[in-house]
């Protein structure tokens, strides 16, 4: 083995990225240029300007998978600082009700992998990748460990939960694609957090309601509709009548149950 093999080998077996990526480089002939950006830019912490960055963005992608390697990429939004950095290996976020699906926590469970993607379009026109393992905790347990984690007064904005991601890669996302954006003032009442009101949510914007039979194995299982559930209830009721007819007479001062659904007669 020559002295130059000897002294590659062993950075080749610590290279950051995956087993894929390193093929596709020497298949490509970027392995070299690779090299230096991992050497050059990748860290497997965050140093203290990454933090500085990460403490005043307030929007993340974040791309999870599951088990099956299924992924799924969403968007968190916050005030400054609503991802904590707990210290240079350690980020958090709560997780709010949102639309009740949660995908990403539901890959966690499952694939403690992550991927967030901080991009900042207002200032500084650069983004900054953290790739690491999440864990899911508890907010009475975020809380107990790291007490001056502010509460949120706003409703639907109280943390059900907190993701707690552990660093493993922290790098770079070049500027010369991010388009250079402008803050504009808010108009109205500003932003609508932790609202049920639908048109506030975005509604149907895509339409895909209107799609819905061409969905197929998407759309849930047909609901029986108000009266159905009525009419099967009642029925319900009767037979439990003809097995027991003193169960709405048992207890104290009980009278005999007429059912959920009964509707008196107008005097």
């Amino acid at each position: 083995m020559s002295t130059f093999e000897q002294t590659t080998t062993p950075l080749r077996t610590t290279r950051p990225g995956s087993d894929g990526e390193h093929q596709v480089q020497r298949r490509m002939g970027t392995a070299e240029r690779a090299d230096r950006f991992y050497a050059e830019q990748v860290l497997d912490r965050l140093n203290p300007r990454m933090r500085e960055f990460v403490t005043r963005q307030e929007m993340f992608f974040l791309a999870t998978a599951d088990r099956h390697g299924e992924c799924d990429n969403t968007f968190r939004a916050g005030p400054p600082g609503f991802l904590h950095v707990l210290d240079d290996v350690t980020l958090a976020y709560p997780e709010y009700r949102g639309n009740g699906i949660h995908a990403s926590l539901g890959n966690i469970e499952e694939n403690p992998h992550v991927g967030v993607l901080l991009v900042d379009f207002l200032r500084d026109r650069i983004g900054l990748h953290v790739n690491g393992r999440a864990a899911i905790v508890a907010d009475e347990d975020m809380r107990r460990a790291h007490s001056t984690l502010a509460v949120d007064p706003v409703p639907g904005r109280r943390a059900l939960v907190w993701v707690v991601i552990t660093v493993e890669e922290a790098y770079i996302h070049c500027a010369k694609h991010i388009p250079h954006l402008q803050r504009i003032p808010a108009g109205g009442a500003g932003r609508s957090w932790g609202t049920d009101d639908l048109k506030r949510k975005g509604g149907d914007f895509f339409g895909a309601a209107a799609d819905a039979p061409a969905r197929g194995p998407f759309l849930p299982p047909p609901r029986a509709n108000a009266a159905t559930w009525r009419a099967e209830a009642e029925r319900a009721l009767a037979r439990a009548a003809r097995r027991d007819p003193d169960a709405g007479t048992r207890g104290t001062g009980a009278q005999n149950f007429s059912g959920w659904f009964h509707r008196s007669t107008p005097s």
